[in-house]
């Protein structure tokens, strides 16, 4: 008896051990073997827009470096909160992956009925970007030559500019009633789906000016299609180095970036969400992507998990203020 009491007891240990083995060895194969397949991201805005020009030069590098896409999938409406929506219900097998931005620590304040939770429901990855807001006009609208001469114009004549924002609620929108607030200026809010078709409408003259990240509009300024007064922030960006800084020019408290990170669906497997930070980090350190960035005047901040949620929590609590001191509303 005291025998075959003691070959269980063996066998059991030895299945245990084989147990144990497997289970310690599949974290390390998940990690070897993802991505098997392309993976999805939501961009919650229309293509062309400012989370777009980080989102598909991403990709380009995720796929040189992992041979597998990242497909991008456009989602617009309501300030970006419909794509996070999709993203908060998305499937978390570890394919599916949200881009926002500053937009989202921005929409629980403006939006009395959200149908996701940011903090409950999608899990925060990675910062990749922020670049300084820049308050750009049309130069056949406005034809101020500088930040001085603009806001003489605005005094004298309350409410008859307007600028464009990617929706209620966005940063392009609180950027504007924040500058609002420290000019103590009137200038009518104009929304749209997503900040590619405002800039678009800015270009074509249907629009008076937008405060808008560097990101997107810098190829515009730089081509003269649009042209840019203030660049947000202490110091001068190197993409635009004629610009001057809020700081410069008497508003040293305006300081505005629009940035932009990368979340997953919570239930999202661990091993997927280590990769995927892993594979971002290493894209946004290539040169071809340090390259894309500095183009843009933009930084690679490099703060992900516990960090890049503190950062989303002091963002919360910035913009809830924000919201309150401007008394901003949905248009």
């Amino acid at each position: 008896m005291q025998h075959s009491k003691n070959q269980f007891q063996r066998r059991d240990v030895l299945q245990w051990a084989a147990g144990a083995s497997l289970a310690a060895a599949l974290p390390a194969w998940a990690q070897a073997t993802w991505p098997t397949k392309p993976v999805n991201m939501i961009v919650p805005f229309p293509a062309g827009g400012g989370t777009d020009a980080f989102a598909r030069p991403l990709a380009a590098v995720f796929a040189k470096l992992t041979s597998k896409q990242i497909i991008i999938d456009n989602k617009g409406g309501a300030g970006g909160t419909v794509g996070a929506g999709v993203a908060a219900r998305s499937t978390p097998d570890g394919y599916n992956y949200f881009m926002g931005a500053v937009h989202h620590t921005i929409a629980p304040s403006m939006y009395p009925k959200l149908d996701y939770d940011l903090e409950r429901d999608l899990v925060p990855l990675i910062l990749v970007a922020a670049v300084p807001q820049v308050l750009v006009v049309n130069p056949k609208k406005v034809v101020a030559n500088n930040l001085k001469e603009f806001l003489d114009f605005v005094k004298k004549n309350p409410g008859k500019l307007n600028y464009g924002s990617a929706g209620s609620g966005t940063s392009h929108h609180l950027a504007g009633e924040l500058f609002k607030l420290q000019t103590q200026t009137f200038i009518t809010h104009i929304p749209y789906r997503g900040a590619g078709p405002a800039l678009q409408d800015l270009i074509a003259g249907n629009v008076d000016m937008m405060f808008d990240g560097l990101g997107s509009s810098s190829a515009h300024i730089k081509g003269g299609r649009i042209k840019a007064l203030m660049v947000s922030g202490a110091k001068r960006n190197p993409a635009i180095p004629d610009v001057p800084c809020s700081a410069e020019l008497g508003l040293p408290d305006y300081t505005v970036s629009t940035w932009y990170g990368i979340w997953a669906p919570k239930g999202t497997p661990a091993e997927a969400q280590g990769r995927m930070v892993d594979e971002v980090r290493k894209a946004c350190q290539t040169d071809e992507a340090k390259a894309i960035w500095a183009t843009q005047g933009a930084e690679f901040p490099n703060l992900a998990g516990a960090q890049f949620d503190a950062f989303i929590k002091t963002e919360l609590r910035k913009w809830s203020q924000v919201v309150k001191a401007s008394g901003a509303k949905l248009d």
